[in-house]
């Protein structure tokens, strides 16, 4: 009798159909769903006769739900050789959605989604294809629709604005609120604003801020003097003595337009580091600063032409994305060089290897031929599983050799 379907399973498969949106569009207005006819597997004519009394109760359990809010049966007539003729349920029909939801005690939260739709579309039509894919996001933000529609029509009374999100002026918005709401107002967006006031080349996340008009947070670039020889004074000067800057945060724009000095005051070689200590212990170099870089992306670095004056050294962890980001940086900076990212590094510390969260698979086009071995040897796993080597691990005392090896 396990096998037959009962109530409990026609609540099930209802169940199943609101938690995969199907029933809740419905209600919305999309595809036609009633009358609903669920199918109902029931004892076959030999097992009618071997669990007659079974069958009974199972029929008789079926039809106590029927006689609630709900579904009607459907039967289907079995003639049996030694029970006779016997009707059996084949199926349950439930002709309205009210009855479904009644059944599955769904109606208050179906009530819910009809109003907050209601609003939705009064407020923008648009919406109604994302409505019919999205019931169930509906009911999760719903305590957010007030705040969501009020920010969507600000982006639509203020396209191309040029202004911080900080500068949203709209009812329960607030520049938090938009961060942590970027991806389902952009989807929202997409279909209220016109073309025109969007901007195709960005997307994602990440790009929230350019599509839709505003100003994104400036990219700024951080660094080091290594030489104390490199005047930085920038005009200013301390009480009694020379000011001499040592670090920096600029402006992208502003790190592009720096022209190094002659002489002393010359820069000619630029580290990249993705660790801050790193960053700040590195020791000191000739005619020479340190970026702290901020993994993939160089677009901050890319626009001060500047730099490709000055020989560029990479430093990154000894892992499959550590090669992924030196690969992405010769995308820009072509003469980019690797340090201490080399299988000799790698091994002579095999007490500091730890575990990559996540390989990064790709072929790389821009690597030597050693850091490509190295690199294939990584996401390939031939030296441990997903081997990582952090380079804040690696002896400093290694660190200072490598860098002396090389002038």
């Amino acid at each position: 009798m396990s096998a037959w379907t009962g109530a409990a399973d026609l609540r099930s498969r209802l169940l199943r159909d609101w938690k995969n949106g199907r029933l809740p569009a419905a209600l919305l207005g999309g595809p036609e769903l009633f009358p609903l006819r669920l199918s109902i597997k029931g004892p076959s004519s030999g097992a009618l006769g071997e669990s007659f009394h079974e069958a009974r109760a199972w029929i008789a359990e079926l039809s106590a739900g029927a006689a609630e809010p709900g579904y009607r049966l459907e039967w289907e007539d079995i003639n049996h050789r030694q029970l006779g003729r016997n009707r059996l349920p084949v199926a349950a029909i439930f002709d309205l959605a009210e009855d479904a939801l009644a059944f599955v005690g769904k109606q208050r939260e179906a009530s819910k989604l009809l109003r907050l739709a209601s609003d939705i579309r009064g407020s923008f039509p648009q919406i109604q294809p994302w409505l019919l894919r999205n019931p169930l996001t509906v009911l999760e933000k719903a305590a957010d629709w007030p705040a969501i529609l009020a920010a969507i029509a600000w982006f639509v009374s203020h396209p191309h604005s040029g202004r911080y999100t900080r500068q949203i002026d709209a009812p329960g918005v607030h520049s938090k609120f938009v961060e942590s709401h970027r991806s389902l107002l952009g989807e929202l967006l997409d279909l209220v604003l016109p073309p025109s006031s969007i901007d195709q080349s960005a997307g994602g996340v990440a790009g929230f801020a350019r599509r839709y008009g505003l100003r994104d947070k400036p990219r700024q670039v951080r660094f080091r003097l290594l030489d104390s020889d490199i005047d930085l004074s920038l005009g200013f000067a301390a009480k009694g003595s020379k000011l001499r800057i040592a670090q920096l945060s600029l402006l992208a724009e502003d790190f592009a337009r720096l022209v190094p000095g002659d002489g002393g005051s010359a820069i000619r070689q630029v580290f990249i580091t993705e660790n801050e200590i790193n960053f700040l212990a590195f020791p000191d170099r000739a005619a020479s600063i340190i970026v702290f870089g901020g993994g993939y992306g160089f677009d901050s670095l890319a626009r001060a032409d500047w730099l490709h004056r000055c020989r560029i050294r990479y430093w990154g962890d000894l892992d499959s994305h550590g090669f992924a980001i030196l690969d992405q940086l010769r995308a820009d900076f072509p003469e980019a060089e690797s340090i201490l990212m080399d299988r000799a590094t790698l091994l002579a510390h095999r007490d500091q290897w730890t575990i990559e969260s996540s390989h990064a698979k790709g072929e790389l086009s821009r690597l030597s031929a050693d850091e490509r071995a190295l690199y294939d040897d990584l996401r390939f796993d031939r030296l441990a599983p997903a081997l990582r080597l952090e380079q804040e691990r690696i002896g400093f005392a290694w660190v200072e050799a490598a860098i002396e090896a090389k002038p």
